[in-house]
């Protein structure tokens, strides 16, 4: 019986088995095991095949974005759009056969775009280059879902589960669990509230299963078996998801109306180009990106060449950014901007930034 027929057969007992008190356990281990086949699914084989066509490309600006979904929802065409790339685009499936990047200019940014090939239902198995996309789509900052409006819920239900299926975990944050395998005493469990969906006996069932007896778990928020199970895992990714909703001048504007205002949900028309320049600013949104700008003493600030950070990042990321000496023979920085009660305003190493700070550094 071969890893696939296994992971149908769990799946087939998990949807045959009523959810109630009694069966939870039996629940908790069939989820376990089956993370566990689909983890064996996603290691490459060990008999290296015939090299084919690259297909990973090297990571270049200062954000990267995939573009996934499925074969003829206008990715290409949403490529050539936004980038000066193009991108052949046809109206039959699968005219894109490898991953073609671009590159967006926004904000004095340069974010790298991803045209990947067309995902179809079962790619977490290795269906149709599958297993590629979706390991180049890990890689990336934000993941576009490009969808077409005229299919309905389809195309992201299907979607979801298959990026699901393969560790890709869309804007959720990482379950508040800690968790650190030991050389021996048993197992020590705790949690910081009452639990609801977890038991120290079904967490116990579940590490058995991976054969793991002496840990140190302690909960603090309510997860679900499946959060848990994440946790031990340890290689899922925990990415933003913007589902682009594409052809919306082929429906009614009530069906458009209910579209847009679904949470991490965009509408556009390709064809039409219609609200492009709304997904810009989402996506410069989801990527939690600042421009800062630098200033040498006595003169006006450089605004034609910004130095792109990431939300949150301190005066010593600025430096270190700069040269990695810099942070070294730091004395103080001066900070005009948001980020500051007044302008400017003298601030150390650890003043956070804001979006469209001047600095000016002064060395000791």
């Amino acid at each position: 019986m071969g890893i696939l027929e296994k992971i149908a057969e769990i799946e087939r007992e998990i949807s045959r088995t009523q959810k109630n008190k009694a069966t939870e356990y039996h629940l908790g281990l069939l989820k376990a095991k089956l993370a566990k086949y689909r983890a064996q699914l996603l290691e490459p084989s060990k008999s290296a095949g015939a090299k084919g066509e690259g297909f990973d490309v090297m990571k270049s600006g200062d954000a990267r974005v995939a573009l996934i979904g499925f074969p003829s929802v206008g990715k290409s065409t949403f490529l050539s759009l936004m980038t000066s790339t193009e991108s052949e685009a046809a109206s039959y499936e699968f005219t894109t056969l490898t991953c073609i990047p671009g590159v967006i200019t926004y904000k004095g940014a340069n974010i790298q775009l991803l045209d990947l090939p067309g995902i179809i239902e079962g790619a977490a198995q290795g269906k149709g280059r599958g297993r590629q996309v979706i390991a180049v789509a890990r890689t990336a900052d934000v993941v576009i879902m490009m969808l077409d409006a005229t299919k309905g819920d389809v195309q992201r239900v299907l979607l979801e589960k298959e990026l699901e299926s393969v560790g890709i975990r869309l804007n959720t944050s990482k379950p508040n669990i800690y968790f650190k395998p030991k050389k021996g005493g048993g197992l020590s469990f705790n949690s910081t509230l009452p639990l609801t969906q977890c038991s120290e006996k079904l967490v116990q069932l579940i590490l058995h299963e991976y054969k793991i007896f002496n840990a140190e778990v302690l909960f603090r928020e309510d997860c679900t078996p499946d959060e848990f199970i994440d946790v031990i895992v340890g290689n899922r990714v925990y990415m933003p998801c913007l589902y682009v909703y594409n052809k919306v001048d082929q429906i009614s504007i009530e069906e458009v109306d209910r579209l847009a205002r679904r949470p991490n949900s965009v509408v556009i028309s390709c064809g039409m180009k219609l609200n492009l320049d709304y997904l810009l600013e989402q996506l410069w949104d989801y990527l939690a990106l600042i421009c800062l700008y630098t200033k040498k003493r006595g003169e006006r600030p450089d605004f034609g060449d910004p130095i792109i950070m990431r939300r949150g990042a301190s005066v010593e990321h600025v430096c270190h950014r700069i040269h990695r000496t810099l942070a070294s023979q730091f004395k103080y920085a001066l900070v005009w901007g948001t980020s500051t009660k007044y302008s400017p305003q003298r601030v150390g190493l650890t003043h956070i930034m804001e979006h469209e700070d001047v600095i000016q550094i002064v060395k000791k």
